[in-house]
């Protein structure tokens, strides 16, 4: 694996929104003091278990692609990305999204997504890609809503046996484009209310 740029933000971002009478906002994670509620928001909802040695590869390189959403001073959710060169161009993944429940169908889990697109696109990614278990079509609904593509399907992929999809999104898309994908794509995803998000 080729050493990723460093040219994230040095200031930490912060956006507010918000969504069914709640204050919710965004903001980018900052040191180790947010790594356990990074760990705690993952580790109750994916399937797929992570050691501390996982979020800080991932935590310690690219900081300026995880988010964390609040509602008040609540945590509920978190995107975990990275980018670095791959066949000679800068891809990003999206390596863990998860949001709770409880906040599910409030396009939380696409400006998550987005927050880290952009940031991608700011370092010169070309592409996007990450990995969704054939049976989350809340997940598969939100990328493909972002303009992902099936790209292949992985079996057994992950440790609980389920296949995969490995989907991809070609950058860079407008601002205006990734909105409208996401807003078409948050009518259907909501009706998959209760489905995993990552």
């Amino acid at each position: 694996m080729a050493e990723a740029s460093e040219n994230g933000p040095s200031e930490r971002v912060q956006s507010g929104a918000e969504a069914s009478g709640s204050d919710i906002r965004y903001v980018q994670y900052k040191d180790e003091n947010d790594l356990p509620i990074v760990m705690d928001l993952v580790d109750k909802e994916l399937s797929e278990p992570y050691s501390i040695f996982t979020y800080r590869y991932f935590l310690h390189q690219w900081p300026h692609l995880c988010f964390i959403s609040y509602d008040g001073d609540k945590p509920f959710g978190t995107v975990v990305c990275k980018m670095d060169t791959h066949r000679e161009r800068m891809r990003g993944y999206v390596a863990m999204l998860v949001v709770d429940k409880a906040y599910r169908g409030k396009r939380v889990g696409s400006e998550l997504v987005k927050m880290a697109i952009a940031e991608m696109i700011k370092g010169g990614c070309e592409e996007v890609v990450l990995e969704a278990e054939v049976v989350n079509t809340g997940a598969l609904k939100l990328y493909q809503g972002l303009g992902f593509v099936r790209d292949k399907r992985l079996h057994r992929y992950y440790l609980n046996g389920v296949d995969a999809y490995r989907l991809k999104l070609l950058l860079p898309l407008s601002e205006a484009r990734l909105a409208e994908l996401a807003a078409a794509a948050e009518a259907e995803a909501a009706e998959a209310d209760g489905e995993m998000i990552a």
